[in-house]
């Protein structure tokens, strides 16, 4: 990235990777200088420090749940919509391509708690997706799929720490007991609704 002429989303998505790879605390001003092709002046400048880069970094991390929103969101039964959308995390964490996890996720597991910051746009982010998965349980409710006696944001809730358990539990095994966990969770969390 050059450093003359840089756009900040650009910075913050490249500086995401970083962290997302190594964890904020583990992340040197030298890796998301690396990282980022960019100067220190120009990290300090445009972002001050490097928790406003994080901070930065971490809403941009938001157009991944907005691609789940989506997921949710389109046609087709919603114990369907769930299930493509907890197989696609199970299948992320299977394919190792996701060696990273969630940023999300991790982010809550090293920071979560102890960042005021930081706990606001992870409040903001499981609201996100708590938001679509209650409508889905309504539209679920409406169609006759899911008990109309289950409250609609109890299950989203509950879904809402699924996606984030298979994040989890999916970096801590490999192989055959990996995709046996996984698939596991998602069948009783399915069998739940």
């Amino acid at each position: 990235m050059h450093t003359a002429h840089f756009h900040p989303d650009d910075a913050a998505d490249a500086a995401m990777h970083v962290f997302w790879q190594k964890g904020y605390a583990a992340t040197s001003i030298q890796d998301l200088v690396d990282g980022t092709g960019l100067s220190r002046s120009s990290l300090y400048n445009t972002f001050e420090s490097k928790h406003g880069l994080f901070q930065h970094a971490l809403r941009r991390y938001h157009c991944q749940t907005a691609a789940n929103v989506a997921l949710l969101a389109a046609d087709g039964p919603a114990v369907a919509r769930v299930r493509a959308l907890l197989q696609q995390i199970a299948d992320d964490e299977l394919a190792g391509d996701a060696c990273c996890g969630c940023l999300v996720a991790n982010t809550a597991l090293e920071l979560g708690g102890r960042d005021r910051t930081v706990n606001g746009l992870l409040q903001e982010h499981f609201a996100t997706l708590e938001t679509a998965l209650t409508a889905l349980m309504r539209r679920g409710q409406q169609q006759g799929e899911i008990a109309a006696g289950k409250s609609p944001v109890a299950l989203a809730r509950f879904l809402v720490a699924t996606i984030q358990g298979l994040r989890v539990l999916g970096r801590g095994y490999e192989g055959e007991e990996q995709a046996q966990r996984l698939h596991d969770v998602i069948e009783v969390a399915l069998g739940s609704l």
